[in-house]
């Protein structure tokens, strides 16, 4: 017999209805670098980078709490850069605090000079600051097929309306959720994403407002408030970018009470855990694995 005993894991996530709200991974400070590839199933460890880079930036990046990922232009499947220079950014996610800044390499092995220790902390080094945001699409097909199934097709339909801003990138999580988008500096994951929609969700964006129907969360914020946030939105039909301020979070056992403040009044949020059913989270899950996943309740006036 050929062919897959189960569906791929985007399309069984969407048959269930997995929902958005609350997956962005949690991170703040990341590092970027160009490398058109090949990406093998652990991109830094596998990339065709210059002697022990990949594993060596990987152990610094994990105890700085940086969140390293390689990026490349759609289309570029040639293998060598288009000249010597790599783009890199950095970028700090912190709602409120967001900022990015980028420069050219010649030599990827200056990553190992960088204070990764100052980035993790949200102190950017001294490259050239950027106002245009980064869109990174998740296109990633070797750890996950279908980032490269669905992912590319998206990267390829923005890049034609963005092609300045428009990347490729490596694992960002949530392959389930494919085609998934990246941007930065703001830290906001959308998923569920198909060529169609990725213009909506990046024209949505441009004019400052989230798309709430591709939304996964905030970067900077736990989980909980990612979800928080996303039905406070729909609450109150607010998907202006700007202007929520989460206040805080009170934990009363496997709930949240998650605070924000808008305009000058206060709201919470409930927010509980629930432990979903098992079920092949990845393409190449060999086993069924439960997922917790948080779920908004009342919304209420402080």
């Amino acid at each position: 017999m050929t062919g897959r005993a189960e569906p791929r894991c985007s399309d069984a996530a969407r048959t269930r209805g997995d929902a958005l709200p609350g997956t962005a991974s949690t991170v703040r400070a990341w590092l970027l670098l160009e490398d058109p590839g090949p990406w093998g199933h652990q991109a830094w460890r596998d990339a065709r980078l210059p002697d022990n880079l990949g594993p060596d930036l990987l152990a610094a990046a994990a105890r700085a709490r940086v969140r390293p990922l390689l990026i490349r232009r759609p289309l570029d499947r040639a293998g060598s850069l288009h000249g010597t220079e790599r783009r890199v950014f950095a970028a700090w996610s912190r709602p409120g605090e967001a900022a990015m800044v980028t420069t050219t390499l010649t030599d990827p092995r200056d990553l190992l000079d960088l204070d990764l220790t100052a980035l993790g902390s949200g102190r950017l080094p001294h490259w050239e600051p950027t106002d245009e945001p980064f869109f990174g699409v998740c296109t990633h097909g070797r750890h996950d097929a279908c980032c490269a199934i669905r992912g590319r097709p998206v990267a390829q339909a923005l890049a034609v309306a963005e092609p300045e801003a428009t990347w490729e990138v490596s694992h960002i999580g949530g392959d389930r959720f494919a085609a998934n988008l990246l941007v930065l500096p703001a830290g906001l994951y959308f998923g569920g994403l198909d060529p169609d929609s990725i213009g909506r969700v990046v024209e949505t964006f441009r004019r400052g407002e989230i798309d709430l129907g591709h939304f996964r969360g905030r970067s900077g914020w736990p989980m909980p408030v990612q979800v928080a946030e996303d039905a406070l939105r729909h609450h109150l039909a607010y998907a202006a970018r700007r202007g929520l301020r989460w206040c805080g979070t009170e934990a009363r056992g496997d709930a949240r009470l998650v605070t924000f403040e808008l305009e000058g009044l206060r709201w919470v949020v409930d927010v509980a855990r629930v432990d979903a059913a098992p079920a092949l989270l990845t393409c190449s899950a060999l086993q069924a694995q439960p997922s917790v996943v948080w779920r908004a309740g009342a919304v209420r006036s402080a």
